[in-house]
């Protein structure tokens, strides 16, 4: 029976994930949030005509004569008279321009002697003057629904004088790994036991991109531990764990989790590594049921659950950065599951990419995985790729 390929898994897992709903939060908390509905000013911006430099407000008219200067303006402030034939007023930047002036002249362009100012260059009538609403309106759009917040969207809004608003939820992501021979980072490893890393990678991953990591620890590999652990996962909006999804006799996380309510979509799919990804929902919560290996989990996690993430925080793309580069090496044909490749993508002067396959592609390595910042992607049955040909890849690491 032929596998599901990855494009129509992910076609399977979107369509059965919604947007979540929306909480109003403040803006010294929205960066990396989305935006769930349009957000509009409050104010206009700015609120008067101001001067956009240090200067002197003149009237255009009287530039071509000596002009006393007749008092100051600071931001904040505002001057109490009206600037008459042959006045100037000292002005600094954003103050409000004074009644009757039109034009400042930056302060570099003028003398000063005994209280009156000449203009020694050219000026252009109405100049070094930010006009009111010149930057926005009040009750004008100023970020848009679905919109990922940063640091200058929140300058934006908190100039509108918005300080709170409508944003998707975060995602709350259960994490639950499976395996006898798993101990927690930090503890004693005794004789045939590994490290847990999956919990503490995959809570790094869910946080840098906008979820909630909710770790619910490991289960034995015994039905009893499985549903203690399972009965616990409660209020999540997806439920992910690790290991025990193949075949083996230990393996038995799908069998004790289809007993107590999971409905399994899809099984196995034709990708490499990660082919025993098993994909349903539990008490209505979007189940993934990742192979323990940690590049295998990768690879699932960012293929699948990545994009139901985003879908469900409203995001328009997907997660998935993908691109071209020329390889630095040859590389065989493609077989029967779609492969992805770690590797390391890197720029020459001119801009040109290139990528280099890691000698280790082992499903279990650690540090092949730490050390790739992209993935190549290879096609079913792709045709054999020799050393400068462009190649398909995911980066995993942007920075």
């Amino acid at each position: 029976m032929a596998l599901l390929n990855v494009a129509d898994a992910l076609v399977k897992v979107l369509t059965t994930v919604n947007e979540l709903g929306h909480e109003i939060i403040n803006i010294h908390s929205a960066s990396g949030r989305i935006t769930s509905s349009n957000i509009i000013s409050k104010i206009t911006q700015p609120p008067f005509p101001a001067s956009a430099m240090d200067g002197y407000a003149v009237r255009f008219k009287d530039i071509k004569n000596p002009l006393l200067v007749v008092g100051e303006c600071q931001a904040g402030f505002s001057y109490s008279g009206n600037i008459s034939e042959g006045e100037a007023v000292r002005i600094f930047t954003g103050a409000p321009l004074v009644n009757g002036a039109d034009t400042v002249v930056i302060q570099e362009n003028v003398t000063l002697t005994d209280g009156t100012i000449t203009i020694n260059f050219p000026v252009i009538k109405g100049s070094n003057i930010r006009a009111l609403g010149s930057d926005f309106m009040n009750g004008e759009l100023l970020v848009a629904k679905n919109t990922l917040l940063n640091a200058r969207h929140i300058g934006l809004l908190a100039a509108g004088n918005v300080s709170e608003f409508k944003v998707y939820k975060k995602p709350r992501v259960a994490i639950l790994s499976t395996g006898d021979e798993l101990v927690e980072v930090g503890s004693k490893v005794g004789l045939n036991k590994i490290v847990n890393s999956n919990l503490p990678m995959f809570s790094a991953l869910i946080n840098e991109n906008g979820g909630i990591p909710i770790n619910f620890g490991n289960a034995l590999d015994t039905p009893k531990s499985v549903i203690n652990k399972i009965e616990q996962i409660k209020d999540v909006d997806i439920f992910v764990s690790f290991g025990g999804a193949s075949v083996g006799d230990y393996d038995i996380i799908q069998d004790v989790m289809k007993t107590n309510g999971l409905k399994v979509h899809f099984w196995k799919v034709g990708m490499q590594p990660g082919k025993p990804l098993i994909y349903g929902k539990f008490n209505n919560i979007p189940y993934f049921g990742m192979p323990g290996n940690p590049s295998s989990a990768y690879v699932c996690f960012i293929n699948f659950i990545i994009p139901a993430m985003y879908k469900m925080m409203g995001r328009r793309e997907n997660g998935l950065k993908n691109g071209l580069a020329h390889l630095e090496h040859d590389l065989k044909k493609g077989g029967s599951r779609i492969n992805y490749i770690r590797a390391s993508i890197r720029e020459n002067k001119f801009g040109k990419k290139f990528v280099n396959s890691s000698l280790i592609q082992s499903s279990a390595n650690h540090k092949t995985l730490a050390n790739s910042n992209c993935l190549i992607v290879r096609d079913i049955y792709a045709s054999e790729a020799k050393l400068g040909d462009l190649v398909k890849i995911i980066l995993i690491d942007t920075n």
